[in-house]
């Protein structure tokens, strides 16, 4: 099967019909038939039964569907990154980032760096680390920050600033010498804040305390930093969470402290392998590096 064939059997396979596959290809309804009529008689047999203007797979259809799905996503990743390249005449810097860091460095390297670049267009995004990968390396995205190193061979991972994962509890929990010493495991009390599974600080947050001989139980669990924090913030528990989002909590709703034995959290510049940074985008990266050694001034060490 060519390209084209698999991508008009993938439209009709998707929406079952002629009309509607030409109206998600943009072409006209003569061609998905031709298309459709050269696959069928190239590969010697029909793939679909006609009835009353709908397209019906037959097994042969569904069995071919399911080996040629990865090949299709290929394709229209490749378009994706073509038309991103295009897109490329006109001056943009694209970013993207974990929520967390988002929202917690963000705002400040953004507001230095505008000040050079006051005329430079730049797109900001959230992603986790899984989805940021596939961002670089189909050319979607410039430069990328996340708390992980994804270790992917395409992928390259600058450390820019580093700190600790850091205790948080509402104002009263600890007393001001408490403040001062770091947070071991038998220190956790009162409702505990947890991390999605697959949370790889969290993971390691869990092994320490299982460690010290504790098994956490947490009745609430939340996908990202900042819910945590936000809870934390209500007086809805306690916490352990990167620095980051530990050091831009509200300092009047929240008490931190590091962790112990201490976890190390570092923040990563990723690029595509292949896609050296404009002047602009390498500006950027280190505006952002100075905006996360100042959060984390903030933070408990």
């Amino acid at each position: 099967m060519r390209l084209r064939h698999i991508e008009v059997f993938h439209a009709i396979m998707q929406v079952g019909t002629i009309s509607g596959a030409a109206q998600v290809l943009h072409i006209s309804q003569p061609a998905v038939t031709k298309v459709l009529q050269h696959c069928e008689l190239q590969l010697g047999m029909p793939l679909f039964e006609r009835v009353r203007g709908k397209l019906y797979p037959k097994p042969e259809a569904h069995r071919l569907f399911a080996e040629t799905e990865k090949l299709n996503r290929d394709l229209q990743g490749i378009r994706r990154l073509a038309a991103s390249l295009k897109g490329r005449a006109i001056e943009t810097i694209r970013l993207v980032s974990t929520p967390t860091v988002a929202i917690s460095v963000l705002p400040l390297a953004m507001s230095a760096w505008r000040r050079e670049f006051p005329g430079t267009r730049c797109e900001l995004a959230t992603h986790h680390t899984s989805e940021i990968v596939n961002t670089l390396r189909l050319g979607e995205a410039d430069l990328a920050l996340s708390l992980q190193d994804p270790r992917h061979p395409g992928i390259v991972a600058e450390p820019l600033a580093q700190g600790v994962m850091t205790a948080i509890a509402p104002t009263g929990t600890w007393s001001a010498a408490d403040c001062a010493a770091p947070l071991g495991a038998p220190g956790l009390t009162g409702e505990l804040i947890g991390h999605a599974d697959n949370d790889p600080l969290g993971e390691m947050v869990v092994a320490a305390c299982e460690a010290q001989g504790l098994h956490p139980v947490f009745h609430t669990v939340v996908q990202t930093y900042q819910i945590a924090r936000s809870l934390v913030e209500a007086g809805g528990g306690m916490a352990v969470v990167d620095p980051f989002t530990a050091a831009s909590a509200n300092c009047g709703l929240v008490q931190r402290r590091a962790w112990a034995p201490a976890i190390p959290v570092q923040l990563y510049l990723l690029t595509a392998g292949h896609a050296p940074l404009s002047h602009g985008a390498r500006q950027l990266a280190g505006c952002i590096a100075t905006a996360a050694r100042a959060c984390l001034e903030k933070a408990p060490r």
